[in-house]
């Protein structure tokens, strides 16, 4: 990015606050992701709903794909005022809070309808979380499940264990671990690579990544264990929101309810129509046995556990509420 790009950044971030709203019709938003993905189309079309409802008076632009803040800058550009709004995948910010990556417990949520509820029972403390760095959460989507892939159906789980799986963090290979796999770091370009010299055997990835790497190609099975379906979190700078106008506000607010609604629809739809594509390559397509199934959200506790000490009396709130809405 030049240096000229991040002066225009900062000029469009800094000009809703303490300019007249009315004076300032343009709002960058950067997210992480091509055009072509669901999450991306989804911001667009939240980013259209604004502008009609304002009657042009908000108009915000969308940067996709990093272009105008990578991945890892968006959330602390917002924050500082760089950049209006911008999205995000909640679980890469783990690191400052563990409360942000409670999607991505293992089998603690494995279905878009625990899924919800795990949202709403989280909800209040990443908004707090959020309101303490002076952001405004507007919404969030979750990524189709991440599910099991192999080279070999497996029913039976102590067919796991030696099997060499593709970790990519801490959390994939103490999942790796507890069912009796040999964690193995591989990047994601690696992938096929490590599958056809045999480092690794297996994977957990969503049925969009399967697809988009022609899975196929290197493994044979998808078990449909949706282990997890990590959330993107689409908020805002709350001085620049404040800044606005209240029909301007209330317009935003409106148009992100409606794009939480569409987007958790959009990747049930994406789920559906890639576990499909999975299929019609040659690969089975199955649910996990009672046995695995069992193995597994085993795992899951023990996971949800270690993540309850690490995230303290939040932690402990979440569960509990998420538990009580099941």
């Amino acid at each position: 990015m030049t240096l000229t790009l991040r002066s225009i950044a900062l000029a469009a971030g800094l000009g809703t606050i303490g300019l007249p709203a009315a004076a300032q019709t343009a709002r960058d938003m950067p997210t992480p992701y091509g055009d072509a993905v669901f999450h991306t189309q989804n911001v667009i079309q939240f980013a259209d709903d604004v502008r009609a409802a304002t009657d042009g008076g908000l108009d915000i632009t969308v940067h996709s794909a990093g272009s105008l803040f990578g991945h890892a800058e968006i959330k602390d550009a917002v924050r500082r005022g760089l950049a209006p709004i911008g999205e995000v995948l909640l679980s890469r910010l783990a690191n400052e809070n563990p409360v942000f990556e409670v999607d991505s417990i293992p089998f603690l949520a494995n279905s878009y309808a625990d899924a919800g509820a795990l949202w709403q029972a989280s909800r209040p403390q990443i908004e707090a979380l959020m309101v303490d760095q002076g952001l405004t959460l507007l919404y969030a989507v979750p990524w189709p499940g991440q599910s099991l892939y192999l080279t070999e159906e497996v029913t039976d789980p102590a067919e796991l264990q030696g099997v060499t799986f593709r970790a990519y963090n801490t959390a994939t290979e103490r999942l790796a671990g507890l069912l009796g796999m040999v964690p193995t770091q591989v990047e994601t370009g690696d992938i096929p690579t490590a599958f056809a010299t045999g480092r690794v055997s297996a994977m957990m990835t969503s049925p969009s990544t399967g697809v988009s790497s022609q899975a196929w190609d290197f493994t044979n099975v998808y078990v449909d264990v949706q282990a997890w379906l990590p959330k993107n979190a689409i908020f805002v700078n709350t001085a620049a929101f404040e800044a606005l106008p209240e029909d301007q506000r209330n317009a935003v607010l409106e148009a992100a309810a409606a794009a939480e609604t569409r987007g958790w629809e959009m990747s049930q739809a994406e789920t559906a129509k890639q576990m499909a594509t999975l299929a019609e390559n040659g690969m089975t397509v199955t649910k996990p046995s009672e046995a695995l199934a069992a193995a597994m959200a085993k795992a899951g506790e023990t996971m949800a556990a270690e993540w309850k000490e690490r995230a303290g009396d939040a932690g402990a709130t979440i569960l509990d509420a998420y538990r009580a809405a099941r």
